[in-house]
């Protein structure tokens, strides 16, 4: 199979393989070369008439196309605009049968529940980042029985920052405090930053003195002694914790994609969906973020609302953003990344349509705000943006125990929690196993289906659960990037 008709009223397909000048594809014979993950018309297509793909308008063409030509961004352009307007069409779907599933996780208080027993060290400003990493490099020894790691996740933030800025990163800051994947936390100050100790303990409001221990540098004559004696009680704390065995209804995954090309939307992110979808059939949630990747697609979540009132968060989830483009005087449709358009994405539009794949079929039940806890079982929508390191903190902060991270194009990086990396293609999971943990290729060569494939991630996502390491993990990749949006001091 090399090209791949998405949807009944499609007027492109979309090559699975390369395809030369002159070779006929479903009775259309190709004008021109067209790479793989790129489209091809399947009709003439005249000026000003829309594109279709994924059943949706991805544009409209900027010039006449003829039948057999590669359609990409050198004659079509976005038919986007920054004040759409959505109403409330309700649809449902059915979920999946799935059997009762379990994972080997770390039982916490209060109901939570971990997939990993880390200690994290948090700095609260810029400024000791290099403390909190020589902390981590000396300490190494205290990983041992049920410690699965010591890390720390840096920053540039803490000081001179005002008003939202500096309420956002007490708000992260503190989400990461509570994560359950960390049983034991080492906070870092310096003792003169504007993120004073003060603040940090009351945004967390509550913790287990055991658990979280706090080290102002400033005061201390010897950070580095001291910080190995809190780490060493911390140690003696999480140490205590054993996997035990736990519902798949418990677990909580993010879902990302970056580095898309044009073969996301049609295996990576719509496997995810379908492991989305059996996720949550089992009583379990999942969290969709990146907004600006779902202008164009708003309406396909929006109409899987549980409710009019869940509608109404979503708009305004969108609509917010929108403004936020608007207020830096940028456009809201300049999204589609060099990567992205040399792998087949032509606007932003073809861009959501394929993202959005990732949330699968199951009710919209909740809106969050950046870096909300989830408190809903089922999908959820999380405000953040597209990019790669503040949407994975974003989910983290959110309570994520793990994130599906989709590419075409391949990343090495990782959040704080751990970062599934799923290939779209055969070849970049040949090419980059040392990044790439799942390959949905096959859904291309044709050895798999989604519903397939969506069963082996479900599988493999109860094994990161249970402990396996992802590639991720295997290199130490983890860091973390706090929204920020005002001036600096």
């Amino acid at each position: 199979m090399k090209t791949i008709k998405i949807h009944p009223l499609d007027n492109v397909l979309v090559a699975l393989e390369d395809i030369k000048t002159g070779e006929t594809i479903e009775g259309v014979a190709a004008v021109e070369d067209i790479p793989r993950g790129h489209k091809i018309a399947l009709t003439d297509i005249p000026e000003g008439s829309e594109i279709i793909k994924y059943g949706c308008r991805i544009g409209t063409a900027s010039g006449n196309i003829k039948t057999g030509s590669h359609v990409h961004t050198q004659n079509v352009k976005t038919a986007l605009s920054e004040n759409a307007k959505y109403e409330y069409d309700p649809v449902s779907y059915p979920l999946p049968n799935v059997g009762r599933k379990t994972f080997m996780g770390y039982r916490r208080a209060k109901g939570k529940v971990g997939i990993r027993n880390e200690i994290w060290i948090i700095p609260t400003v810029g400024c000791v980042n290099s403390i909190a990493e020589k902390l981590v490099r000396d300490n190494q020894d205290l990983v041992k029985g049920s410690i699965d790691g010591l890390y720390t996740f840096t920053h540039p933030y803490g000081c001179s920052q005002m008003g939202d800025d500096h309420a956002t990163t007490r708000k992260v800051l503190a989400a990461l405090m509570h994560h359950p994947n960390a049983g034991g936390v080492l906070v870092l100050s310096l003792g003169c930053e504007n993120l004073t100790d003060e603040q940090m303990k009351t945004e967390l409001r509550e913790w287990n003195e055991s658990r979280v221990k706090f080290l102002t540098c400033q005061k201390s004559d010897d950070e580095l002694a001291d910080g190995r004696k809190l780490l060493e009680e911390l140690a003696e704390f999480a140490g205590q914790a054993q996997r035990e065995e736990i519902d798949a209804s418990e677990l909580i995954v993010g879902m990302k994609c970056g580095g898309s090309d044009g073969l996301s939307g049609i295996t990576a992110n719509p496997t995810v969906g379908r492991f989305s979808d059996r996720l949550i059939a089992l009583g379990g949630s999942t969290v969709l973020t990146e907004v600006p990747e779902m202008f164009g697609a708003e309406s396909i979540l929006f109409n899987r609302c549980k409710d009019v009132q869940t509608f109404d968060k979503a708009v305004r989830m969108v609509d917010n953003f929108k403004q936020y483009f608007v207020s830096h005087d940028q456009v809201v449709y300049e999204n589609p990344s060099p990567g992205n358009k040399a792998g087949g994405i032509t606007t932003l539009e073809d861009k959501s349509c394929g993202c959005v794949q990732k949330g699968g079929s199951a009710p919209v039940v909740d809106v969050l705000e950046y870096a909300e806890p989830v408190t809903s079982k089922g999908l959820s929508l999380l405000s953040g943006p597209g990019n790669d390191m503040v949407s994975t903190t974003d989910l983290t902060a959110a309570g994520a125990h793990m994130i599906l991270f989709t590419t075409g194009r391949g990343t090495p990086f990782g959040a704080p929690a751990p970062t599934v990396k799923i290939s779209t293609n055969t070849a970049l999971f040949e090419k980059k196993g040392n990044w790439i943990d799942f390959n949905a290729g096959g859904v291309a060569d044709g050895t798999e289906t989604l519903d397939e494939a969506g069963d082996r991630l479900l599988d493999y996502v109860l094994e990161v659960a249970s402990g396996r390491k992802t590639r991720q993990e295997e290199s130490g990749y983890r860091e973390i990037a706090i929204f920020k949006d005002g001036v600096t001091l």
